[in-house]
């Protein structure tokens, strides 16, 4: 039997509930877990982890919206991740970890071997956790790292934190979708960022949605996409104060880069697909349901890359 899927949000779990759920990842028979929102007791979070610590098809673990509530949880998370050989993606969007909690996760996020996309959103992180995670982006040569990675609305992250990100973006091996959105960035910051991705020779997405910048940002960006070469493929720049005639700029010019390099790309594998119930769920405030961004308006920058599925993909060959 394939393994399937669980998808719960906002619920009160039962105990009868929580036995399933394990019962399912021990037999191997849970490729998607998804409790998101989701009340639980402390006991049962503790058996929902021993589940994930034991199975090996389990590919997505989503946990937002407050499910990891407390540092006992986060540690019974962090000895489950030790264990557990099967993850690829992790969400723990609306968790408050605190940097407390990532000093517990950070010892099982950064020596797993198959985790490629960590979504850590609205987890009221500071500098010492984005240190920790900077560690998870290592440089050209080193072993592999995150290829995706999500860190939204953590205000606490000061402009000295957000530079040592940037340099680990600029040396990141792997990272191909950084979402920042809803962070007080700033253009000084977006400065230090544009940089980083002129530098990369691997990030395709960037997310800059309501992070304060402007004009004097946009023209930075639109330099480096007119001027340098760069993997760049999406930039979202939506709700900023940028006028729609330099945002369009460059969407053009990040949509002719994709269109050379769709005629030199080799033909696509045609090999197993993941299963569409893997398609990526970030929560973005609240909102239901992550999918890839689409708008018709020509005003806006807007993610349109389906990578979250591909990267899986990818894990498995």
């Amino acid at each position: 039997m394939l393994p399937a899927s669980i998808q719960i949000t906002g619920e009160l779990l039962s105990g009868a509930e929580v036995q399933d759920i394990c019962e399912s990842l021990k037999e191997d028979g849970v490729r998607l877990l998804s409790v998101r929102g989701c009340q639980l007791s402390d006991r049962d979070f503790g058996r929902v982890c021993r589940g994930v610590a034991e199975t090996r098809s389990l590919a997505q673990l989503n946990l937002n919206l407050g499910v990891v509530s407390s540092i006992s949880r986060t540690r019974n998370l962090a000895e489950a991740l030790t264990a557990n050989r099967s993850l690829q993606t992790l969400f723990l969007h609306g968790s408050p970890l605190l940097d407390a909690g990532l000093v517990a996760l950070n010892p099982a996020l950064s020596t797993h071997p198959t985790l490629v996309s960590l979504d850590l959103g609205d987890c009221m992180l500071g500098d010492e956790a984005l240190g920790l995670i900077c560690g998870m982006l290592p440089p050209d040569g080193a072993k592999s790292g995150l290829r995706e990675l999500t860190l939204s609305a953590n205000p606490g992250i000061t402009s000295k934190g957000w530079a040592r990100l940037s340099i680990a973006v600029a040396h990141s091996s792997q990272l191909r979708v950084l979402n920042l959105d809803y962070n007080p960035l700033g253009d000084h910051i977006a400065g230090m960022l544009a940089v980083a991705v002129a530098s990369s020779r691997t990030l395709e997405v960037l997310d800059l949605e309501g992070t304060g910048l402007t004009n004097q940002s946009a023209q930075v960006f639109l330099d480096m996409v007119q001027n340098y070469p760069t993997s760049l493929r999406a930039l979202v720049l939506a709700e900023n104060e940028i006028g729609p005639e330099l945002q369009q700029q460059i969407s053009d010019l990040l949509s002719e880069g994709e269109e050379d390099d769709d005629r030199e790309a080799p033909p696509p594998f045609t090999g197993h697909a993941p299963s569409s119930a893997l398609q990526p769920i970030r929560d973005k405030y609240q909102t239901p349901i992550w999918l890839p961004h689409s708008n018709s308006s020509p005003q806006m920058v807007l993610l349109t890359s389906g990578l979250g599925e591909s990267l899986l993909a990818e894990t498995e060959l």
